[in-house]
């Protein structure tokens, strides 16, 4: 092979190669960060799976009706805010993983399913009573958007 050869094949390698090896890293960096965010969802949503078992065992506290749960001792009290304390720590963890302005259709889907599940415990009276008390020490971001969601759905109570 002569010089001219050569120089013809770089400029091959350069104009199509190249490009075509920059491509499909990218493409294989944005598959790797998808897998990533596909990973953590379904760790965080495992982790709202166990939160309902721990739910399921605590009868006597009626955590998924809205109202309030009347007469409890002091230690089903202890124990019901045991559980929202666990509950505002996922939901803040959720949000510090999941929650972004800009997200795409995907991470908006997958976000919703927790806001979902925020406005839902957020319709629960005693719940939004403790929230204040609850988010002291929070992500200060966090604490703003599940406060702003609690008060619509206070609001939502009432009509």
């Amino acid at each position: 092979m002569n010089h001219e050869t050569w120089e013809l094949l770089s400029y091959i390698v350069t104009v199509v190669a190249l490009p075509f090896a920059i491509a499909v890293f990218l493409f294989e960096q944005r598959k790797e960060r998808e897998n990533e965010e596909e990973a953590i969802w379904q760790q965080i949503s495992d982790a709202y799976i166990d939160f309902l078992e721990v739910v399921l065992a605590n009868p006597d506290l009626r955590l998924r009706s809205h109202n309030a749960t009347p007469d409890l001792s002091d230690e089903q009290r202890e124990r019901m805010w045991v559980i929202f304390d666990m509950l505002i720590s996922l939901f803040e963890r959720a949000y510090l993983l999941a929650y972004a302005e800009d997200m795409s259709d995907k991470q908006r889907r997958r976000w919703h399913s927790w806001e979902d599940y925020m406005r839902d415990w957020s319709r629960r009276e005693d719940f939004r009573e403790r929230l204040p008390l609850l988010l002291r020490g929070e992500d200060p971001g966090f604490a703003a958007y599940i406060q702003g969601l609690a008060d619509e759905e206070a609001k939502h109570s009432q009509d």
